[in-house]
């Protein structure tokens, strides 16, 4: 059986992935504080696998219990195949480094590096012949430094760092995959966080007004279908940060 595991699931791109696999007919287990209940709907109607895990990812032990749960699951066969993305993720805190809030920076590291980091990790431990495909939704922010996102650049960029060690860790498995992925800008409730922000906070938040206001965010569909385009049709490299850019080119 082909299994899904989502975070962050219940909104934005998180859903419109969880659905485009539905309708590839992959099981569901999507793990978030909120459950979507037209995921839920939309197994029912295809007679699919669903499975919904509430947790707050911020949280260490919560995100221990959730993913061991999962691992239950998926794991019951060496004849499954299952597909990890780590779409949970927060672009707080944005502010200067002087002003930053601590308990924000903590929430970030947590959510952002250390929830995907012990996934992977309990995901790999536990595949035993598994075949598994690991997707770790990151962002041009990883790349250069953006004032005000003192945070959450330096997190995609670890998360950058660990899919590309995992990858040659696993260079010689027949088994175990992992990329980045970076969707670029979205019409997401993060954006908005993004345009709510100061220019005194962020100074490029002028830019991030008027790409919503000239109609220039994808939609988390169109991200979400290059995705699972990428997974299904073509021999993806191990260990590659993939960018919707180049994919909708």
């Amino acid at each position: 059986m082909k299994y899904a595991v989502v975070t962050g699931a219940s909104k934005g791109l998180g859903a419109s992935i969880a659905e485009r696999v539905l309708q590839e007919q992959f099981g569901l287990i999507t793990i978030s504080r909120n459950e979507n209940p037209a995921l839920k709907q939309l197994a029912q109607e295809n007679g699919l696998f669903y499975k919904h895990v509430t947790c707050d990812l911020t949280n260490r032990m919560e995100t221990e219990q959730a993913f061991s749960a999962v691992t239950e699951i998926i794991f019951s066969s060496t004849e499954n195949e299952v597909l990890l993305v780590n779409n949970a993720g927060v672009v707080e805190p944005i502010d200067r480094v002087g002003s930053l809030d601590h308990e924000a920076i903590e929430i970030s590291l947590q959510l952002n590096v250390a929830a995907p980091m012990f996934a992977t990790n309990l995901f790999l431990q536990k595949a035993n012949g598994t075949k598994l495909t690991v997707v770790n939704v990151t962002s041009g922010a990883a790349e250069r430094p953006v004032q005000g996102w003192s945070v959450y650049c330096s997190t995609k960029a670890a998360l950058n760092m660990f899919t590309k060690t995992v990858a040659v860790e696993q260079d010689h498995s027949d088994n175990a995959t992992i990329i980045g992925y970076s969707p670029g800008i979205m019409d997401t409730d993060m954006q908005g966080v993004i345009r709510s922000s100061t220019e005194h906070a962020f100074q490029e938040v002028n830019k991030f007004i008027a790409y919503k206001e000239n109609g220039m965010l994808r939609s988390t569909k169109i991200v979400a279908d290059a995705l699972i385009d990428l997974l299904l049709t073509e021999e993806i490299e191990n260990g590659k940060i993939y960018s919707v850019n180049n994919l909708l080119k």
